[in-house]
């Protein structure tokens, strides 16, 4: 997938197009929780686990243990329904509980199914390493609010999609408001400019995504793998069960 191909989605029906595009069936991951608990890992003297962010060769941010035996990848899309469902319900149990015991780590790769995603995910990776799921969670949490964003102003959106690349991310993030929600925590205006002009970065990104997607054959969002299996499901109540199976408690 190209960045040109990226803006040329049609961008009216924005709201079908999340919808249909993302999540699937909440699939029962089935089987009894037997077995023994791995035990806990301790982080290093001064650390903790949930603080300690590593980015991935696949470009995907992973908190927690990097050698965690349990290793737990999310491919999600900013604009999707179901990966804001899942950090609403699952994504703090996950940190606070398995996360912080060493024995599993949490990695969030990015999807995009829109030109939206791309520079969403863009500001998101403007900050820190550290603020970057943190950011996310921050979209997926205000989703509606970002919705009547993306849909309120679809003729600055069409103009700023025929700009150059170097101009196309900033005029769009202006128009829909994300510069102005992006820059209330912690990316400043300034700063999320500069981030949006890098149009070989952002190329990049595009290529790494459609790599990854490629490779692990992802097709729609969230979709979850535990050691490079995949889970059959979208849901914290069908990850959960998956976790504790492996011998997460």
């Amino acid at each position: 997938m190209t960045v040109t191909r990226l803006f040329s989605l049609p961008l009216i029906a924005l709201a079908p197009l999340m919808l249909a595009a993302c999540g699937g069936d909440a699939a029962s991951d089935g089987g009894a929780i037997t077995g023994e608990a791995l035990p806990a890992i301790a982080a290093p003297a001064g650390t903790k686990w949930a603080d300690t962010v590593t980015v991935t060769p696949e470009g995907g941010y992973l908190i927690g243990n990097p050698d965690a035996p349990l290793k737990l990848v999310e491919y999600a899309s900013h604009t999707c329904s179901h990966c804001a469902e899942f950090a609403q319900t699952g994504k703090q149990t996950l940190k606070d509980k398995y996360v912080a015991s060493g024995v599993v780590s949490f990695e969030q790769r990015e999807t995009f199914l829109n030109s939206f995603d791309l520079v969403i995910a863009s500001l998101a990776q403007c900050g820190t390493k550290e603020q970057f799921q943190p950011l996310s969670d921050q979209v997926w949490q205000n989703l509606p609010a970002v919705f009547q964003g993306l849909q309120g102003n679809p003729q600055a959106i069409d103009a700023a999609a025929q700009l150059p690349l170097n101009q196309r991310f900033i005029a769009t993030a202006q128009a829909t408001g994300l510069i102005e929600f992006f820059a209330a925590r912690g990316v400043s205006a300034d700063q999320a400019r500069t981030c949006l002009a890098d149009s070989t970065k952002i190329d990049a990104l595009v290529k790494q995504v459609e790599a990854n997607n490629t490779k692990d054959k992802v097709t729609g969002t969230p979709t979850f793998f535990l050691n490079g299996k995949k889970i059959d499901g979208t849901t914290w109540e069908v990850v959960e069960p998956a976790l504790q199976r492996a011998g997460a408690r």
